[in-house]
């Protein structure tokens, strides 16, 4: 009786209680700081330094994206077995330990092993972040929250890139390994957010209880696996959202990771500039990230997320008549329309997993999904560009997509699709749809919010 007194206090002024509030907080410090990455806008010239030949640079590149698909698997199952949060920590260790490789071997096995726990850590936190913080907010009742807090939060880190990674290069210049000292450093501070994070009822530990009664943690991973991909199975609507992000995810992570020197530098646009252009773009999707309620409630957020696709693939196309003003802009706007897309995307995701389903592992199958077309994408990435073929790059993956999102339309109109969907937590999708307007109703100096998962 004593919380119902309690909880009304709690939540005057804002809508949060004090829990929500920390928790939110707390995700915000973590993700901001197991995210900022110095190392990410010099790891090419520093490889080069080190002696490391293109081909074994872009080599640990391609066993990057297959390490982070195959521990996807494993991490998914182990966060829905110890708990979301313990998860959290066990990812913000590893990451520490990973940036400090290249610091104790700077040569092609330091850096390979370097991105090898980069993966490790990284899969560790990608659906466990998503999943603790929904399942936080959902346990205090305060869940229509949870789309600001997702996107501020992913705010936040961009906007922390934009300060710190001008201060590379002078850095560098006092210390040569700073980028990843400094790195290490952040992922220590992301530790720090995790262990104080408060446990969340019926989420931390639940595994050691199905141990228990179950007979096994091989029996109970086994069973965690088994339940994920019966629900992705028997969900047509769920498994529909997660193809649909995929063209978000690899189209924004091919455009600003893999293609965004080559655009550049075929439009003459002098590498010294490039550290302004990535900086315009970062704030372009910060401002998107941290405020998908501009998105109006006359579409749903199915459509949004659709639309803003399309809008990525025509501004690459785009790319391909343009000059060098109108590129910088058109990479602005991809990198906006990235940064409204992803938090709705991930909220549209989350609300479709049934109640008792296992959250963690279902998001790990999400990020599978995206990273093993991610890297397919790497590989025609690196053939196109090598024959000197950018602008059918482009065009091309433009085409690609709006034929995937044009198919995912018309699957979408058909009645199982319908019926799956209804039948996918019916209390959440008025949520969904109504997400936009909840998040205009907040309070100016309330607590806001995505996330990419990195």
């Amino acid at each position: 009786m004593s919380p119902r007194i309690r909880r009304p206090a709690a939540r005057a002024g804002g809508g949060l209680t004090d829990t929500a509030r920390r928790i939110i907080r707390l995700n915000y410090g973590f993700q901001l700081l197991f995210n900022l990455l110095w190392w990410m806008p010099v790891f090419y010239a520093y490889q080069k330094t080190a002696g490391l030949t293109d081909a074994e640079i872009f080599g640990i590149q391609s066993i990057y994206y297959v390490a982070f698909c195959l521990f996807e698997i494993p991490t998914g199952l182990i966060a829905d077995r110890i708990g979301t949060r313990n998860c959290l920590r066990a990812g913000a260790v590893v990451m520490t330990a990973a940036n400090l490789a290249p610091v104790l071997s700077a040569s092609y096995t330091g850096f390979l092993v370097h991105f090898l726990a980069i993966a490790a850590g990284r899969s560790l936190t990608s659906g466990a972040a998503s999943a603790y913080l929904y399942d936080g907010l959902r346990a205090e009742k305060c869940d229509e929250h949870y789309l600001k807090a997702e996107g501020t939060a992913r705010a936040l880190g961009l906007g922390a890139k934009v300060v710190c990674w001008p201060l590379v290069g002078p850095l560098m210049a006092l210390a040569h390994a700073a980028p990843y000292l400094l790195s290490a450093v952040s992922a220590a501070g992301s530790l720090a957010c995790a262990v104080a994070l408060p446990r969340l009822a019926g989420a931390d530990g639940g595994g050691k209880a199905a141990d228990r009664s179950g007979g096994g943690r091989r029996g109970a991973f086994l069973r965690d696996a088994g339940a994920a991909l019966r629900c992705v199975a028997s969900s047509r609507w769920l498994a529909l959202l997660m193809v649909q992000g995929v063209a978000v995810f690899t189209l924004s992570r091919i455009c600003q990771v893999n293609l965004f020197q080559p655009i550049l530098l075929d439009h003459g646009i002098a590498e010294a500039s490039h550290g302004g252009v990535l900086a315009a773009m970062t704030v372009a999707e910060a401002v998107g990230s941290a405020r998908p309620q501009w998105l109006s409630r006359r579409l749903t957020p199915v459509a949004w997320v659709s639309l803003l696709s399309l809008v990525l693939a025509g501004t690459l196309a785009g790319m391909t008549v343009g000059g060098p003003w109108s590129v910088v802009v058109l990479l602005c706007l991809f990198a906006a329309a990235t940064g409204f897309a992803y938090p709705v995307q991930r909220k549209l995701v989350n609300d479709a997993v049934p109640a008792n389903a296992p959250r963690a592992t279902l998001l790990s199958v999400e990020s599978i999904v995206d990273r093993a077309v991610c890297a397919l994408a790497a590989v025609a990435v690196g053939a196109y560009v090598s024959a000197g073929h950018l602008d059918a790059l482009l065009l091309h993956s433009a085409l690609a997509t709006a034929i995937l999102l044009g198919g995912f339309q018309l699957v979408l109109h058909t009645r199982p699709v319908k019926r799956s969907q209804e039948a996918a937590a019916p209390d959440s999708l008025p949520a969904a749809r109504e997400a936009p307007d909840e998040a205009v109703r907040a309070a100016p100096g309330a607590e806001p919010g995505r996330g990419r998962r990195g």
